[in-house]
C-alpha cells in the first residue's frame, strides 16, 4: 500500500494532467493547412488629392494579409489595396513575390478579391473555406502579417460582441465580430480562423486594449455570392429616415397597440426604392416577418439583437423585402425591391476609392460635391475640424427632389477675375443664374445655358458671385496655363 503523501501527489497529477487536457482542447488548433494558405500583400497606391482635384496626392506603400480561397483567389481587406498602382503577393514561408491584380474590390464592406496570373503562386495551397457566424465566447485565432513582420504571426481570441459597428474604411455601418486578439496594421485582410473555416477577415482596431473587429461570415459569403457574375452591386438600403418610438405618448398617437412596437418612417428620399410604397408617417412594425422593436433593433439569433437593416443588408441588389405597415390605425405588408446601394441614397456620399474626384471651373473658381474623402482633407480629425456647415451636411443632410448633391466653393485659383471672392472659401453653392443648383451637372448646364451678360453664383450665406460671361471664357485659358491645371 502506498504512503498516504505519494498517494496525494498520485491523485494531483492525474487532475493536472487531466485540466492540461482541458485547456488543450480549447485552444483552437493551429493547423499548417492554413498557415500555407495565408498571403502577405504588398500595395503602392496613390490616392486623389481633393483639395487639388486635378492631381494626385503622390505615391505611397503599405502592406496588409490575405488568405487563398477557392478558384486560385486573395481575399482581403478593399482598403489594403484601395487606390492601387502596383500589388504584389506572397505565401506565408516562402520569399517569392508575384505580382496580383485587382479583381474586385467592395468598398462598403471592406472586401477584395485578387488575382495572380502565375499558378505557381498555389502550388500546394489548400483554399480555404467560408464557415458561419461564430456563437459568443467562441475562440478565434487570427492570421496576419501585422506591422509588417516578414514571419506569419498567429494570435488567439474570443468573440465578445456581434452588433453593428461603422467600417473605417467606408463609414458604413455594418454587422461586424468583435475579438479581444490584438489586430494591428498589417493584420488587416487576414482570416480570423474557427474550426478551419474562414469566420471572419481582420480589418480594423478598436478604441481599447486587445479590441479588434472583423468581416463576419455572412458578409463574406454575401459578397463572394455578390461577384458570382463577375461584378460587385453593393450593399443595398431602402433609402428612409426614421427614428426609435421608445416613447410611450408617441406611440399611442401614431395608433400603436400595446403589443406593437417598431420605428417611425421620417421621410423618404428622392431615389428610394420604397418611393410611392412607403410615406412620412409611417411606422415599420416587421421586416421580412421578423419584429422590429421600439429602439430599431430585432433578434438575428437567439438572445442577440442587432439593427433590422441587417435584414437588408445581407440581401443582393434585386432581391426583395417585406414590411410590415402602420398607416392609419391599419397594418398591410408591402413588398419594396432592393434596387439601390446605400451611397446611392446619400446626400453627402461616403469615402469612396478608385475614382477621381468631380469637379468643375468657372472663373478660376473651383466646384466640387461635398463627399467624406473632400472633409477628410481636415485631416483625422475631419470630424470637429472641418467647417460645421459641411459637417452638417454630412451628418444630418437629406437628398430632395431640388438637391441631391452638395456643390462647395473648394478652392480660389488666384486671377483678375476672381478678385474679392477669396472670402467665399468652402461656402455652398446654392443657385447659379437664378436656378437651383440640384447638382454638379446642373451647375454646368446652367452655365452653358446662360445667354446673358453675366454668371450670378448666390451662396447659402446670400453672398453673390459676379463673373462677365466673355470675360470668363476669356479668362480659362490663361488660368490653365498659369496653374498648369489638365487642358492647358
Amino acid at each position: 500500500m502506498q504512503p498516504p503523501q505519494r498517494r496525494n501527489e498520485r491523485w494531483r497529477c492525474v487532475w493536472a494532467l487531466a485540466l492540461l487536457g482541458l485547456l488543450i482542447a480549447a485552444v483552437p488548433c493551429v493547423s499548417q493547412t492554413v498557415n500555407e494558405a495565408i498571403v502577405k500583400v504588398y500595395t503602392v497606391f496613390n490616392q486623389p488629392d481633393y483639395y487639388n482635384p486635378w492631381q494626385m496626392e503622390g505615391p505611397q506603400a503599405a502592406t496588409g494579409s490575405g488568405c487563398i480561397i477557392d478558384g486560385e483567389r486573395i481575399l482581403t481587406s478593399a482598403h489594403v489595396v484601395a487606390d492601387q498602382i502596383f500589388v504584389q503577393v506572397k505565401r506565408a514561408g516562402q520569399a517569392r513575390w508575384y505580382t496580383a491584380s485587382v479583381e474586385i474590390a467592395a468598398h462598403d464592406t471592406d472586401l477584395a478579391i485578387l488575382a495572380v496570373a502565375d499558378p505557381a503562386f498555389f502550388q500546394g495551397a489548400t483554399a480555404l473555406q467560408v464557415g458561419t457566424l461564430p456563437e459568443l465566447r467562441d475562440r478565434v485565432v487570427v492570421y496576419g502579417f501585422p506591422k509588417g513582420g516578414e514571419e506569419l504571426a498567429i494570435t488567439e481570441g474570443v468573440v465578445s460582441r456581434v452588433e453593428h459597428q461603422y467600417y473605417t474604411h467606408s463609414q458604413e455601418r455594418l454587422l461586424t465580430c468583435q475579438i479581444d486578439a490584438a489586430i494591428n496594421p498589417g493584420n488587416s485582410g487576414g482570416p480570423v480562423i474557427k474550426d478551419g473555416a474562414i469566420a471572419g477577415v481582420a480589418f480594423q482596431a478598436g478604441g481599447g486594449e486587445n479590441i479588434g473587429y472583423m468581416v463576419p461570415a455572412p458578409l463574406i459569403s454575401r459578397f463572394l455570392t455578390d461577384i458570382e457574375d463577375g461584378a460587385y452591386d453593393g450593399i443595398p438600403g431602402i433609402g428612409i429616415a426614421w427614428q426609435h418610438m421608445e416613447n410611450p405618448q408617441m406611440r399611442v398617437s401614431y395608433g400603436m397597440g400595446d403589443d406593437q412596437t417598431g420605428v417611425l418612417v421620417n421621410s423618404v428620399f428622392p431615389n428610394s426604392p420604397a418611393r410611392g410604397i412607403l410615406q412620412a408617417g409611417d411606422v415599420l412594425l416587421a421586416i421580412d416577418g421578423v419584429t422590429i422593436e421600439n429602439d430599431g433593433t430585432i433578434e438575428f439569433r437567439p438572445g442577440e439583437r442587432t439593427s433590422f437593416s441587417h435584414r437588408i443588408q445581407t440581401r443582393l441588389i434585386g432581391s426583395a423585402i417585406d414590411l410590415s405597415v402602420l398607416r392609419d390605425a391599419a397594418v398591410s405588408t408591402v413588398s419594396v425591391q432592393l434596387t439601390k446601394t446605400l451611397n446611392d441614397m446619400r446626400l453627402v456620399p461616403n469615402a469612396q476609392y478608385d475614382t477621381s474626384p468631380r469637379y468643375t471651373l468657372l472663373g478660376g473658381l473651383v466646384f466640387e460635391p461635398l463627399s467624406l474623402n473632400l472633409l477628410k482633407i481636415w485631416g483625422s480629425s475631419w470630424y470637429t475640424d472641418a467647417p460645421d456647415h459641411l459637417l452638417g451636411y454630412y451628418f444630418r443632410g437629406e437628398p430632395t427632389e431640388e438637391r441631391t448633391e452638395v456643390l462647395v466653393l473648394v478652392r480660389v485659383l488666384a486671377d483678375e477675375i476672381n478678385v474679392g471672392y477669396q472670402d467665399h472659401l468652402y461656402e455652398v453653392l446654392s443657385t447659379v443664374n437664378g436656378q437651383t443648383v440640384k447638382d454638379l451637372d446642373g451647375f454646368v448646364q446652367a452655365v452653358e445655358d446662360n445667354p446673358g451678360p453675366y454668371h450670378v453664383l448666390t451662396t447659402e450665406t446670400g453672398s453673390k458671385i459676379v463673373l462677365g460671361r466673355a470675360a470668363e471664357e476669356e479668362s480659362r485659358s490663361r488660368i490653365l496655363r498659369n496653374y498648369r491645371l489638365p487642358g492647358s
